[in-house]
Parts: C-alpha cells; structure tokens; sequence
C-alpha cells in the first residue's frame, strides 16, 4: 500500500520539532502504519550506574509511533499519545539502539500500537504498548482512515429510552 508520507519528510519533521530535536532520532525503516527509528546513544542519555536513561526509551517509543501513524494519515494527523505502558527488559549502556513501532489497530477515535527498542544485533531492550486519540475524529470529523466505512451519526449511536423513563414499555 501507499505510503501517506516520506521518510524524509518525517527526518524534517523530527529535525523541526522541538521535543523530538534533542534526540537526534532519525527515521530507518518505513512501511504504512509501521516506522523504525534509531536512537543514538549520547552521554546525556546515562543514569547513575551507566545505563540509558528510560525516559528515552519511553520518548523513542512515542515518536516512532507518532511517525507510524503518520505514515497512513499523513503529516497533517494531530493525534496524541493517550497511553503508554512500559516494560524494561535488559538494559543498555553507551550503545545506540533502534525502536520500531507498529500500528495494530487503527480506528476512528483511537489507535492502537505496539513498539520494541532493540539492539542491532537484536537484543530485546523494551516492549512498549501505546494508545493513541484522534482529536480531529472526536470533534466530527468526516476523516476517517483508508477503507473504513462511515456509520450513523450521534442519534444512531446513542441509545433511545422509551417514554415513561429507562427500560419502560412504550
């Protein structure tokens, strides 16, 4: 399937944003609904002890699965990160690493993913779960992921009492 977006274009759009710029993450791998970035490894990254810091495993994984979604929506998505869970599986010390996200579910209000930060030669690092909202979609948007159908608005979704209060005979 066609990709909505380049991977250099997503390299400019890491290059521009200020929260993803300190990093230095650079996009590797593309595929609708799936990006793997590299991670650099830099001393500002280490803990106490040596090890790299979570927090960028945890940030490596949110903007790979930003990009990912990207890459079915489109640069104009403004969807956000509504949770992410994290689970540290061996650590790393002054090693570059690579984390690849991707989408499992896209939906209309909600997307859901999976993401893996590993070495090169493909030690388990993290596994990381993200969710996903879709403001746009939660205002009524018509935009809706490629080959979704459109179902009834908010009358036919919600659900209709009968006269005489909830569950009464009409």
């Amino acid at each position: 399937m066609r990709l909505a977006v380049s991977a250099a274009a997503l390299d400019r759009l890491l290059a521009r944003t200020p929260f993803t710029r300190a990093y230095g993450f650079r996009v590797a791998e593309l595929g609708r609904g799936e990006c793997a970035i590299d991670v650099p490894f830099r001393a500002a990254f280490e803990r106490p002890g040596g090890i790299v810091s979570g927090q960028v495993f945890m940030s490596a994984a949110d903007v790979a699965m930003w990009l990912a979604i990207k890459t079915a929506l489109g640069l104009r998505d403004r969807s956000v990160t509504a949770g992410m869970t994290t689970t540290f599986l061996r650590p790393v010390r002054r090693r570059a690493f690579c984390c690849r996200a991707r989408v499992l579910r896209l939906g209309r209000r909600l997307v859901y993913g999976v993401a893996e930060s590993a070495t090169a030669d493909g030690t388990l690092l993290a596994h990381h779960t993200l969710t996903y909202a879709r403001p746009e979609a939660s205002r009524g948007s018509r935009t809706r992921p490629e080959g979704s159908r459109a179902r009834g608005g908010p009358a036919a979704r919600a659900p209709r009492l009968r006269r005489g209060g909830r569950g009464a005979a009409a």
